[in-house]
């Protein structure tokens, strides 16, 4: 039973939600290994930390020996998941699915073993439908039951307008376990609803209903706001060594903990000890050191997490700045570049607002002279090494 109670622990681990574990249980006692499937729309082919916890926990599935299905919803992103959404998603077209495509598979497998890895696309079976079949399959479920969804409900007391189109989505992603069979389907906390579909759809079609696990949303850097590129605080898995390093080190050390949970690949037992080691007095700064390492080895190299080490070193401790600042020429209006446009057009904050933001909080300088001044204009002709934050740096000429 304690064998038992270890996969338990590891499957459950940062999870919000399993539905239900006493399924799940009777289908780890069979010994067979469970299809675990995790559905992705090629929407945003350019992944971030947010985007790879359920990558993670199907990495952990199947380290314990099960099956990871990786399903890239090709026909589903023509149609647009308007999950969280109050208003319609445009569809991608066949051409940026494809390439989205590639592009998601060309990264899934430095978290995934590719031996234990099915990559599958559901236009496979989806796309070979007929109307006669998709009118049966959507005969499955009635209005009133779609409307349940939350989103959905929000949008139709406001009196916003549905698509009919829309109602297809959740019965498409219910029916792709049908399709594959799934024992677990992985999904982030606002996909519930359809993931319960797919549990409705094969007891349907007469199959033992899939489990369900859900995975909360990642906090982006500033641990307020979920993970985003629009907002500026993520980590990017294709981002440089040093730039993961030296974001993943502005953590504080409160979110450090659920990082750490949701990201780490260490055993629950290190984890544990290094929460009674912090508890005793050691600095969290050399936890923190240890998981900026992990993840920078994922995605790049062992060489790659040791010479970010270095690097962050002599910048942060040493005041050096970075070698491979990038050197950037704006060119301005006759009256001059007001900071805020500066900065983001040097891609050091997302928004003017944010260069605001920043400013408000101390975090840009000027030259190594903090900026206080919002409203500061820099002249045609000046040059001047920018920073916002501790690890964004460039060299920027004022034309």
């Amino acid at each position: 039973m304690s064998e038992m109670q270890d996969a338990l622990d590891v499957i459950k681990r940062g999870c919000d939600e399993l539905l239900v574990e006493a399924e799940l249980i009777e289908k780890l006692k069979t010994g067979r290994p469970m299809r675990v499937k995790a559905g992705f729309d090629p929407t945003a082919p350019d992944l971030h930390l947010g985007h790879t916890v359920l990558l993670n926990k199907m990495r952990q599935l199947q380290d314990l020996g099960h099956q990871a299905v990786f399903l890239i919803g090709d026909f589903t992103g023509m149609i647009g998941d308007p999950t969280g959404k109050n208003a319609t998603r445009p569809p991608l077209s066949a051409e940026q699915v494809e390439e989205n495509a590639r592009t998601y598979q060309a990264q899934v497998f430095k978290i995934l073993d590719p031996e234990k890895t099915e990559v599958e696309f559901n236009s496979r079976w989806m796309g070979g439908m007929s109307a006669a079949d998709m009118i049966k399959l959507a005969a499955t479920h009635t209005v009133a039951r779609m409307l349940e969804r939350d989103d959905f409900s929000k949008r139709y007391g406001a009196s916003q307008p549905i698509a009919i189109h829309e109602f297809l989505y959740p019965l498409i992603q219910g029916y792709d376990s049908v399709a594959l069979q799934a024992d677990l389907e992985l999904g982030g906390t606002d996909q519930k609803f359809n993931l319960l579909m797919g549990r409705e759809l094969q007891k349907h079609f007469g199959q033992k209903p899939q489990c369900i696990l859900t995975m909360p949303l990642l906090e982006g850097l500033d641990g307020i706001n979920k993970m985003s590129k629009s907002l500026g605080n993520y980590v990017g898995i294709t981002e440089s060594a040093t730039e993961q390093f030296g974001k993943l080190m502005s953590v504080s050390d409160t979110l450090m903990w659920r990082y750490i949970e949701l990201l780490s690949f260490e055993p629950l037992s290190v984890i544990r000890q290094w929460k009674r080691d912090v508890d005793e007095g050691r600095n969290p700064r050399d936890i923190k050191v240890m998981f900026a390492q992990e993840i920078v080895a994922r995605f790049h190299s062992r060489a790659a997490a040791e010479a970010a080490l270095v690097d962050f070193e002599a910048r942060f401790r040493q005041g050096v700045l970075p070698e491979d600042m990038p050197e950037i020429r704006l060119e301005a209006p006759a009256a001059g570049l007001p900071i805020t446009q500066l900065l983001k057009a040097a891609g050091l904050v997302p928004s003017t607002s944010e260069a605001m933001r920043s400013i408000a909080g101390g975090g840009v300088k000027l030259d190594g002279a903090r900026v206080d001044d919002k409203g500061l204009v820099l002249q045609k002709g000046v040059t001047v090494i920018a920073q916002v934050g501790k690890r964004r740096f460039a060299r920027v000429t004022v034309a």
